[in-house]
C-alpha cells in the first residue's frame, strides 16, 4: 500500500528520454503529416524531449501494427493508430499474427478526417437522391474507384451503397493517386476519398463534390450536404490517434494522454490540421478512444464480412 503512491507519482516524469512513434504508412501521406506535426510540438510540452517518427509502411498498416504490438508497454514506443492496423485488420488479413484491438491500449483520439463523395463532371445526376434513383433504375450501371480492397475509400462507398440500397461496380487501384486518376479519366463515375485528397481535384473542376461523410459537412466544402441529410445515421471518417502496446500502466497512459491532448489543443496545430487535411481535432480520454474504436469496428465488420472483402 505504501509503494503504490510512489509508483503513481513516478509516472508523470514521462518522458525522460526520446520516444519512438511508429507510423503505419510511408512519408508524405496524411498520417505521416499528422505525425510530424505532433512530433514538432512534442518538445514544447515535455521539457525538450523528442518524438521520433518511424515509418513502417506495408500491408495496409499491419506491418507496423505487428511490430508495435510486440514492443514493451513502457511508454517508449507508441503508434499512430489507423483503422486497418488497430481495428479491422484481422478481418481484411485473416492470417494476421496479432489482434488489432486486443494487442493495444488506446491512449488518445487525435483527429477525424471526413470523406467526400465525388462524381466525374460528366455525371448528369447532381445530387445524392438523383444518384440513388439512377442507380436503382440501372443496377451496376455505375463504376466507382477506390485505393484498394478494404481501403477507407472502398469501405465508405460500400457503406453508402448498403444504406442507399443500391449497387455499383467496384474497381480497386493500388493507390489513392491511381484511384483519382481513374475518376478524372472517366474510367469511374464515383469515388469516396478523404476531403483533403479530393480538394484540389474539386477546385480544378476535375471532379464534383456530392456529399460529405460526417454530419454537418465541412467548411472546406461550403454548400455540400452531409450524407446523413439523405441517409440518416451515416457517419464515418478516417481517424487517427495514439495507442501503446497492451498492458501499459494506467497512470502512465494518463500522463501520455495529457501530453498529446496538450499538443492538439494548440491553436496553430489545430489550424494546420484543418488547412492541410480538413481534419477535426477530437482529444479526450483513453476510454473515449477505446469506445470510438469499438463503435468503428461495429460499423465496418458487417460491411467487410457480408461483402467478403479481403485486402489486396
Amino acid at each position: 500500500m505504501l509503494a503504490a503512491p510512489a509508483r503513481i507519482n513516478a509516472q508523470p516524469q514521462w518522458p525522460d528520454r526520446p520516444i519512438r512513434l511508429i507510423v503505419p504508412f510511408g512519408a508524405g501521406g496524411a498520417i505521416d503529416t499528422l505525425s510530424r506535426t505532433v512530433a514538432g510540438k512534442f518538445p514544447e510540452v515535455t521539457g525538450g524531449q523528442t518524438l521520433v517518427v518511424e515509418n513502417r509502411p506495408g500491408a495496409g498498416g499491419t506491418i507496423a501494427g505487428a511490430f508495435a504490438a510486440g514492443q514493451r508497454p513502457d511508454g517508449l514506443t507508441l503508434m499512430m493508430a489507423d483503422v486497418g492496423a488497430n481495428s479491422i485488420g484481422k478481418l481484411l488479413y485473416p492470417t494476421l499474427t496479432y489482434d488489432p484491438i486486443q494487442s493495444f491500449s488506446p491512449i488518445v483520439h487525435l483527429v477525424n478526417l471526413p470523406g467526400a463523395l465525388i462524381a466525374h463532371p460528366d455525371v448528369r445526376e447532381r445530387t445524392m437522391p438523383e444518384i440513388i434513383e439512377a442507380a436503382k433504375a440501372r443496377p451496376d450501371g455505375f463504376v466507382f474507384s477506390s485505393a484498394g480492397n478494404g481501403n477507407g475509400s472502398h469501405l465508405f462507398m460500400e457503406l453508402f451503397l448498403k444504406r442507399a440500397g443500391i449497387r455499383m461496380v467496384h474497381v480497386p487501384y493500388r493507390s489513392g493517386a491511381e484511384m483519382v486518376t481513374a475518376l478524372v479519366r472517366g474510367d469511374a463515375q464515383f469515388g469516396f476519398p478523404t476531403v483533403s485528397s479530393a480538394l484540389s481535384m474539386i477546385r480544378d473542376g476535375k471532379a464534383r463534390a456530392v456529399g460529405v461523410s460526417t454530419p454537418g459537412g465541412t467548411p472546406v466544402l461550403p454548400g455540400i450536404p452531409a450524407v446523413d441529410t439523405v441517409l440518416p445515421g451515416f457517419n464515418c471518417a478516417v481517424w487517427h490517434g495514439i495507442v501503446a502496446p497492451a498492458g501499459i500502466d494506467p497512470g502512465l497512459a494518463e500522463r501520455i494522454n495529457q501530453v498529446f491532448n496538450s499538443i492538439i489543443a494548440m491553436p496553430d496545430v489545430q489550424s494546420r490540421i484543418f488547412e492541410s487535411q480538413a481534419g477535426r481535432v477530437v482529444g479526450g480520454t483513453p476510454a473515449d478512444f477505446a469506445a470510438h474504436i469499438r463503435r468503428d469496428y461495429e460499423t465496418w465488420a458487417p460491411i467487410i464480412t457480408e461483402g467478403n472483402i479481403r485486402a489486396n
